[in-house]
């Protein structure tokens, strides 16, 4: 039997699947609606993380970031985590903590991607002498390459440990929330790559409304989650987590702090510590200017009384 050919024009349409998609703020096919005047950031799951570091290599591509090490490979020996911690080249950090009994028999992983947090209260932008360091209309902290003259004081300044030197520029650098993808509104690179949302971009009011509803579903079933990073922490983080552990297991501060606030209670301990220091100075000399005289008045007295001043010391 001849098959018969139909001409193209009176061929059946073939049946695609549709498309998913997806609600989900920050999601791959997810559109967010914005405003320049509106505060954005980012809402991570870990709880959803898998540790694929698409986020990172979406980073690294978009902002054409160096290689580590010229692409050297290497390993850190550090379960599967390479990158090791945020630098001026390497703006996305995917930590892998494992948490397994000696046997290996029980545990669980946890897996976070770090970046900038974009603090409304932000040490760095407090501690930038150039200026170099501004705020976003979008409520992002950005560093200008081309005012930064490398002088580290935001390094330090930093209670997260995210900023570092590009070597290339020899300036500054860190996650600036894909500011230029903004500026036309679009996702940033790494919300945008990510393939299970564990990365949620968006307006913050509505990224914290879905993060306690998160919190809330999760706490139903008996996990100790919570979102780290609210208001009550340096003015609220536009980039903040939901976590299931300690703060310190991920490698983040229980309760960072600004530098002015720590220079402040070094002020006053440095005044403490003077004002301590100089009573304990005027009372030494004091006494040495007594032990200086003390010689010279008994030489001047007559023998017998300086006897009976002796004795009457002995006797106290």
């Amino acid at each position: 039997m001849s098959q018969v050919n139909l001409p193209v024009q009176q061929q059946a349409p073939v049946q695609q699947p549709p498309i998913p998609s997806t609600t989900t703020v920050g999601g791959p096919t997810a559109p967010i609606d914005y405003r320049r005047d509106q505060a954005v950031g980012f809402y991570t799951d870990t709880t959803v993380c898998i540790g694929c570091k698409a986020c990172e290599v979406a980073c690294k591509e978009w902002n054409q970031l160096p290689a580590t090490r010229g692409g050297e490979a290497s390993l850190s020996g550090d379960s599967y985590d390479n990158t090791v911690a945020l630098s001026g080249t390497d703006w996305r950090h995917v930590k892998f903590i494992e948490q397994f009994n000696p046997d290996r028999v029980g545990g669980r992983w946890l897996m976070m991607s770090d970046v900038c947090k974009h603090c409304v209260q932000a040490g760095c932008l407090e501690a930038c002498p150039t200026g170099a360091i501004i705020r976003t209309e979008f409520d992002t902290v950005v560093i200008q390459a081309d005012v930064c003259n490398g002088c580290r004081y935001c390094i330090s300044a930093c209670p997260f440990d995210v900023i570092g030197i590009n070597e290339v520029t020899n300036t500054a650098q860190k996650c600036t929330l894909c500011y230029d993808r903004l500026q036309v509104g679009m996702t940033p690179a790494c919300a945008q790559a990510c393939p299970t949302a564990s990365i949620q971009f968006g307006p913050i009011t509505s990224l914290r409304e879905r993060a306690d509803a998160r919190v809330a579903q999760l706490q139903a079933t008996g996990a100790q989650a919570y979102v780290y990073g609210k208001e009550d922490m340096l003015g609220g983080l536009n980039s903040f987590y939901l976590l299931v552990d300690k703060p310190s297991v991920y490698g983040l501060p229980e309760n960072p702090q600004l530098p002015s606030k720590q220079a402040g209670l070094g002020w006053l301990a440095g005044m403490g510590s003077a004002v301590v220091g100089g009573l304990l100075g005027a009372l030494s000399f004091r006494k040495h200017r007594m032990d200086e005289r003390r010689p010279v008045v008994a030489e001047s007295l007559p023998r017998d009384r300086r006897e009976v001043e002796t004795r009457d010391e002995v006797r106290r």
